[in-house]
């Protein structure tokens, strides 16, 4: 089905593509096999953002310069062995086996760290990806003295202490219709310090007010890794555009129902999720065909939503009608057999990865204690 997807892209220029990873909260499901311990930003508050659940990873392409369509090319559960970076990994990988172009994707700052950095050096995709403020990189080695063992890192370059900065490769300032003054100021040749090889370029985005304060305390650090980098006008752009994929989030959860069903498997409620992806596409294949009818608090749209396209499918299930027979009555149920014994579901306790590998370590220790013995 990503085949059918990917065919689409083909006929746009740069590609670009967004990947995330949202719960599906099931805090009573006790039923429900592989629960895990999911990050929910709707938590109650005074407790902690974290719920009981299962995660889903997904990578969308994101079609059009503004507006909220985000097209899930893969959207797959993360199972009890995975971390949401090795499954974003794995997804990225065969995407971009069948892209047309070298497409960039752009990430959250979940992933930006060094594991997630390593293990997408040999995908064909550059990544743009946001920092935490308090992380700490470094820069390229001094050249080697002739003694010793070569050094791997230069320079500390710490987010949140303006004093290891050092001078900026770039700087630009812009007046954005939408965010006003920005200052986007640029940094080369950094990289993690698990991550030596991999140099990537840093950007520090900035808000300004007319006087040139700082409009928002907390400025926006990104991270390019990959081929050449976009022009500096352009590339802070398109971590804008990773925010579709929360509207699709938040789209497909309230208006597609996508948290509705009480499953019993995680069978079939990655069954049900399949459905999501290919619902999104045939609302975005159909934008074009339906006609706008809004509510009568709402203005009418020239360029539809996917909220608005969904409002207005029903006049196209309509004329096109469902392959589907009439339901025929069958009568009463006969119930449940006399004398056949009920069983109670297996209950099933929360999986902690934590434990999981601390279960691994001791697992190796074990095989290498038995291998000196």
């Amino acid at each position: 089905m990503m085949e059918l997807y990917i065919k689409q892209i083909s006929t746009f220029g740069r590609v670009l593509l967004a990947g995330d990873h949202t719960a599906w909260s099931r805090p009573d499901a006790v039923t429900l096999k592989e629960r895990i311990i999911e990050h929910s930003s709707a938590a109650i508050a005074g407790n902690k953002p974290i719920t009981i659940g299962q995660g889903y990873s997904t990578i969308v392409w994101i079609p059009e310069d503004s507006g909220s369509w985000a097209l899930p090319l893969r959207h797959e559960r993360i199972t009890s062995w995975d971390s949401p970076i090795e499954k974003a990994v794995g997804q990225l990988k065969k995407v971009c086996e069948l892209m047309p172009s070298r497409p960039v994707s752009v990430w959250d700052s979940e992933y930006g760290c060094a594991p997630f950095i390593l293990k997408t050096s040999e995908i064909g995709a550059d990544i743009l990806v946001r920092l935490l403020s308090n992380l700490c990189l470094w820069g390229a080695p001094p050249a080697y003295e002739g003694s010793a063992r070569p050094r791997k890192h230069g320079a500390k370059f710490k987010l949140n202490e303006p004093s290891t900065w050092g001078e900026a490769a770039s700087v630009l300032e812009v007046n954005d219709p939408k965010l006003g003054r920005v200052k986007v100021s640029l940094w080369e040749d950094l990289h993690f310090r698990k991550a030596a090889y991999r140099s990537m370029s840093l950007l520090r985005v900035e808000r300004l007010d007319e006087h040139g304060n700082l409009r928002v305390l907390k400025p926006l650090w990104l991270a390019w890794v990959g081929e050449e980098m976009p022009p500096l006008q352009e590339v802070w752009r398109l971590y804008l555009r990773r925010f579709t994929i929360d509207h699709w989030y938040r789209f497909f959860k309230q208006r597609l129902h996508w948290t509705v069903p009480k499953l019993s498997t995680p069978e079939q409620c990655e069954h049900w999720s399949d459905l999501m992806p290919l619902m999104t596409w045939e609302l975005w294949l159909a934008r074009d065909i339906v006609a706008d009818n809004p509510l009568p608090w709402q203005k009418s749209m020239d360029k539809l939503t996917p909220g608005r396209v969904a409002q207005a499918m029903g006049g196209v299930l309509a004329v096109i009608g469902t392959p589907t027979l009439p339901p025929k009555p069958r009568g009463k149920s006969l119930g449940w057999p006399p004398g056949k014994r009920r069983s109670h579901k297996n209950r099933y306790p929360t999986v902690k990865k934590l434990l999981l590998n601390h279960a691994k370590n001791n697992k190796n220790l074990l095989n290498l204690k038995h291998l000196h013995s």
